[in-house]
């Protein structure tokens, strides 16, 4: 039943390189007029591209086999570990994605001397260039890797390379996947220096079709074969527990069966980690390569639908193919001792030649994706927030686009040396949360609230790291030993003590600096009365209520969305009907109020970000408060 990759596959696999290959080399002169082209496409691209590209990152080659654990660990309701986010993602479409735009800013790092004034900005924004664009992205690049790695340990066991199963250089072990991973790394380096953002989003749309297709016709296949015999045939081989899509409450899971969580680790996800923790794509308030893909869209309105779109493609479009696969290798392949591996087996048992090669093939796509803007979006805070603002801040354009490039390059490198020192990705996605527990909230108050400074920020990004090192260390700190999610309620408890105290024992923010901010970006709310009665000239956002009415109609209308189609596919019909009708009134919710407030803003920018003219056109002035 072992398929192996025939000439067509291969024929496949090299199209997609070419293709690959040939939209970068098109974008190369453009991308090298600045830094504005490289990193944001000229702050001139649609939403359609925008989202696209936007959920083709978050689909990396590790996506679907995390997801197949999660599924053979507790069900489909172990996929809350992650659809929890949507919570947040909401928040950024409708409270942050315009605020990000009319910003101007290149980066968010860049933000933070948009926001607060003083040396403490300027150290802020400097180590936190470091921070996430060198050390936090080389880590994420590298269990996205070491998942590709995996791909091809079981799609090609006993490879070799040049002969040889394994290689040493510099007293490192690399076997043959791994330098091979390697190979891909640097091909994807190359593709993403001579592109810029136009390049990897434009690739990121057939990266996206090729991956949700083939994922799509593996699903079909996979759970159509006779040893599975159909979606009824698939019901009858599992327990029913494993096909429920909501947790169980209160309840200790024995054995397998479906997620199952105390109640206080249900509050912990559903009432804490979604907003208080960082997370690359589901950053609290936007962030990283959200925020980045949202300041190159055209205007206001591009902005907003990008990320709903993004929301809506992330937790509706990508989840099934996965789930139905996951699915059949629990059938197949119940005894794995490593379940992630249930779904590079289906694939390469079910698919016939040409499908297989198109389905690998489609994982490249992933790993390309998301590697590539991670690339840019990394290389994008070393250029601009710390060579720039730091190191030679009077170079031309050209200058920041060649030294762009060779640190996209050098990234690549050091992301395979990472990846070189990785055994296992189990334990980094609680890792980061927790070691950034706290953080979230400030990211979120600082658009809403003028008293939080730098040193807030400061505060609440070193404390959680500061706890998870004592814990590393040995050092009993009551609480924060807890397991993951647990730990969460005392390392974002202790955080957000610490900014508080440290935000009312620091001096605020400049008040040039925050009148400057508030003409510019326009918040609204009640947290930024004092600026609003000092420039009554200025028209806010006025209430927020209107916003958080948008935000739980969007976040109805994606869940309902996701689990009526998982219902439609299980033949549960009735609660197939009553998710469609509620989707659709949140729907119906949503245009009527976006059309209502409407989108009327025109901001123009330099190369560098600055503003140079910004027109309010035909605005009715609301109730501000």
């Amino acid at each position: 039943m072992v398929s192996t990759l025939t000439t067509l596959d291969w024929i496949l696999v090299a199209s997609y390189f070419v293709f690959a290959l040939s939209i970068a080399l098109y974008f190369y002169s453009r991308a090298g007029k600045n830094t504005t082209e490289f990193f944001l496409s000229g702050r001139n691209m649609p939403w359609w591209i925008i989202g696209t590209s936007m959920v083709a990152t978050t689909f990396a080659a590790d996506t679907p086999l995390a997801v197949t654990e999660m599924v053979a660990l507790d069900g489909i309701a172990g996929n809350w570990l992650w659809w929890n986010f949507l919570m947040g993602g909401m928040l950024t479409v409708f409270f942050f994605a315009r605020l990000w735009r009319r910003s101007g800013v290149l980066t968010d790092v860049e933000f933070i001397e948009l926001r607060y004034s003083g040396k403490e900005a300027a150290w802020l924004r400097g180590i936190k260039a470091i921070y996430f664009g060198l050390l936090m992205n080389i880590i994420i690049l590298g269990w996205v890797s070491l998942a590709m790695e995996t791909i091809f340990n079981i799609l090609f066991p006993g490879m070799t390379l040049f002969g040889q199963e394994s290689f040493t250089f510099f007293g490192i072990y690399i076997s043959a996947p791994l330098l091979l991973v390697g190979f891909l790394i640097i091909f994807v380096g190359f593709f993403s220096l001579i592109s810029g953002l136009w390049g990897v989003a434009v690739t990121d749309i057939f990266q996206f079709a090729i991956a949700l297709g083939g994922t799509i016709v593996l699903a079909v296949y996979a759970v159509n074969i006779p040893e599975i015999g159909g979606i009824s045939g698939l019901q009858e081989k599992l327990p029913p527990e494993t096909f429920q899509f909501l947790p169980t409450i209160g309840q200790t899971a024995e054995g397998f069966a479906v997620l199952s969580l105390s109640f206080g680790a249900f509050a912990a996800y559903f009432g804490v980690q979604w907003w208080s923790s960082w997370y690359p794509g589901s950053e609290p308030g936007g962030g990283g390569y959200v925020a980045q893909r949202i300041m190159s869209a055209k205007d206001e309105k591009h902005a907003l639908f990008a990320t709903l779109w993004f929301n809506i493609a992330h937790y509706c479009l990508r989840p099934w193919p996965w789930i139905i696969v996951a699915l059949v290798s629990l059938v197949l392949y119940p005894n794995l001792e490593d379940s992630r591996e249930g779904f590079v087996l289906v694939m390469r048992d079910v698919l016939p030649p040409g499908l297989l090669g198109l389905l690998f093939a489609a994982f490249l796509a992933a790993f390309t994706s998301t590697f590539a803007a991670h690339l840019n979006w990394g290389t994008s805070y070393l250029v601009n927030d710390f060579w720039r603002r730091f190191i030679k801040s009077d170079g031309d354009e050209k200058h920041y686009v060649f030294v762009s490039r060779i640190i996209t390059f050098l990234l690549a490198i050091l992301a395979f040396f990472v990846t070189t020192q990785l055994d296992s990705i189990r334990q980094a996605w609680g890792l980061v949360l927790t070691a950034s527990g706290g953080l979230g909230l400030v990211l979120i108050l600082r658009w809403y609230w003028w008293r939080i400074n730098a040193w807030s920020e400061l505060a609440a990004s070193l404390t959680p790291i500061f706890l998870v090192i004592l814990v590393m260390l040995g050092v009993p700190v009551p609480g924060i030993v807890d397991p993951f999610p647990m730990n969460l309620y005392y390392v974002v408890g202790i955080t957000t003590a610490v900014w508080l105290i440290v935000t009312y024992m620091t001096k605020p923010t400049e008040t040039a600096k925050l009148t400057s901010f508030y003409r510019r970006v326009r918040p609204g709310g009640p947290g930024w009365k004092p600026l609003e009665a000092d420039n009554p000239d200025i028209s806010s956002d006025g209430s927020l209520f209107p916003l958080l009415g948008n935000w739980l109609a969007g976040v109805v209308l994606v869940y309902m969305a996701l689990f009526g189609f998982g219902h439609f596919l299980f033949g549960n019909y009735l609660y197939f009907t009553i998710c469609t009708v509620t989707g659709l009134v949140a729907l119906g919710y949503l245009y009527w109020d976006l059309s209502k407030r409407g989108f009327d803003t025109i901001i123009e920018v330099d190369d560098h970000g600055e503003h140079v003219d910004a027109v309010d056109i035909g605005r009715t002035p609301e109730k501000k408060g």
